[in-house]
């Protein structure tokens, strides 16, 4: 059971992080407990602190809305947070999405549908030309484009105000992800993800691989969401530098060699050369 936990730990705090927080925006909903208001696009903590979807606020400035200055506060709060915090870790820590294609994964790997799909048949670039078009959409038309039609929008409202066509959209990337294209929603067409991946990539809390430990098992790429960005396992003992990992922490959690681990950028680097 304590060695379940342990190749879960990440795991396990990912949906406690997850399903708090939806718990918290219904709470505030139904019994108006004023911790944590409002939605992922725009809310309010301890009914002070103003959060808002950067994402949804550059959709909001190209379409030329006039932007309260609380929502400005909000958005340059989250950027800071995940710029030098916590990286990509939105799309694995805070999306209710991720709980749908996490469960298309698992699947997956289950009955080994993987196998039969051996090459991606789409570029992960596809969520930044997706980003870029709902900006250029939004500019020219006036709206912002993709909260239009956004699931993740789409499903967390459901969630806390009642599903209605949130269940199709649960279905259809569930099934997508499943049948058609692995990590494909996440990895693949998400703009918002592609929006965490830009400014991800300057955070400080990074996975480090340990070229010495590792024995080239290769779970770790297996589980990956962003497999791309364990370029260096088996080769040298870097830390991953790309913004399109989601600090998931799924690749530690499943090494028996203990040669991936969360460390701070390049301190781990330092201490080597001091030593």
């Amino acid at each position: 059971m304590i060695n379940l936990i342990k190749k879960n730990r990440f795991l396990i705090l990912r949906r406690v992080s997850q399903i708090s927080l939806m718990v918290l925006y219904i709470a505030a909903n139904i019994w108006g407990l004023n911790i944590l208001v409002g939605n992922l696009s725009s809310s309010k903590l301890f009914d002070v602190i103003p959060l808002s979807d950067p994402y949804a606020v550059l959709q909001m400035f190209a379409a030329g809305a006039l932007i309260a200055t609380d929502i400005i506060i909000g958005a340059v709060i989250i950027i800071l947070f995940y710029m030098f915090i916590g990286g990509r870790a939105f799309c694995s820590w805070v999306c209710p999405v991720n709980m749908i294609t996490d469960l298309s994964n698992y699947i997956r790997r289950k009955f080994e549908f993987n196998k039969i799909q051996k090459r991606q048949p789409a570029s992960r670039n596809i969520r930044y030309y997706v980003l870029a078009l709902s900006l250029i959409i939004s500019f020219f038309m006036g709206i912002t484009a993709f909260e239009f039609i956004s699931p993740v929008s789409m499903i967390h409202r459901g969630i806390i105000f009642g599903l209605g066509f949130g269940w199709a959209a649960i279905l259809i990337i569930f099934l997508f992800d499943l049948f058609v294209l692995k990590n494909g929603w996440c990895g693949h067409i998400c703009p918002i993800g592609g929006f965490y991946s830009l400014i991800g990539k300057f955070s400080f809390i990074r996975v480090h691989h340990n070229h010495e430990n590792c024995t080239a098992c290769m779970k770790c790429k297996e589980v990956c969401p962003e497999s791309q960005v364990l370029f260096m396992v088996t080769k040298d003992s870097i830390p991953v530098v790309s913004g399109e990992c989601t600090n998931c922490g799924r690749c530690v959690e499943v090494c028996d060699d203990e040669a991936l681990n969360f460390s701070i950028k390049n301190l781990k680097r330092k201490y080597n050369e001091v030593n």
